[in-house]
């Protein structure tokens, strides 16, 4: 897959914008404001992109938008809500993945029996219809990496706030000291893979994405 392609862009709008929209959607029903006094409660994507993230979903595959800002001094329990604020943007992901992926086999003839295939799309139709086809088949592969590379448990990522969840008192100075490491050790996560071809970051990815990615392909074969 080309990431400089209008399908590819159309996904990572759609994306971006679930992902930060739930966010703050969620902040906001957990008494925060802070999302919406900011215009961050929107699905429009032109509200969350980051200049230098969204550069990099076109060079290297994944990337970043603006984080959404959050007051935790709102939240009635600070630990959970935080968490819930968190999970909010991936879960929002895998559920517009699924959602791509429905509409993808009831308007498609659906043949392939790889997991990752179901990402090509079966080719035929219209020009419409082929356009369709792979922005919904991008959706899906773009949806899912997105939900995935944010569970990694380093900041500034939301899986770093999900771990905080389950952090004993006792280990939360540790755990905030690794935090605050969290930008460089993504960084070096990075280079590693992008210079020194050590795919850490591409195994957690795909080690995510796979099983779902074979339940859709179960899930299509029986429909």
């Amino acid at each position: 897959m080309t990431f400089l392609n209008p399908t590819f862009i159309i996904a990572v709008l759609i994306g971006l914008s679930v992902h930060e929209f739930a966010h703050g959607y969620i902040a906001l029903k957990l008494g925060d404001p802070t999302a919406k006094m900011d215009n961050r409660v929107s699905l429009n994507p032109l509200a969350h992109l980051d200049p230098i993230g969204t550069l990099m979903f076109f060079v290297i595959g994944f990337g970043w938008a603006k984080p959404v800002p959050i007051d935790p001094r709102y939240f009635k329990n600070v630990k959970r809500d935080t968490t819930l604020v968190a999970l909010a943007g991936p879960a929002a992901n895998l559920i517009t993945a699924f959602i791509c992926f429905f509409l993808m086999i009831g308007l498609f003839e659906w043949n392939s029996t790889s997991a990752i295939g179901l990402l090509g799309g079966s080719g035929g139709g219209s020009t419409v219809m082929i356009m369709l086809e792979r922005v919904l088949s991008r959706c899906i592969f773009v949806n899912l990496a997105l939900m995935a590379f944010n569970l990694l448990p380093i900041n500034p990522l939301d899986g770093s706030k999900v771990l905080y969840a389950f952090i004993p008192l006792r280990y939360e100075r540790e755990y905030f000291e690794f935090m605050a490491r969290g930008p460089i050790i993504l960084l070096g996560l990075i280079i590693a893979g992008m210079v020194f071809n050590i795919p850490i970051l591409s195994t957690w990815v795909f080690g995510i994405m796979t099983p779902f990615l074979v339940i859709m392909n179960i899930i299509a074969g029986v429909l």
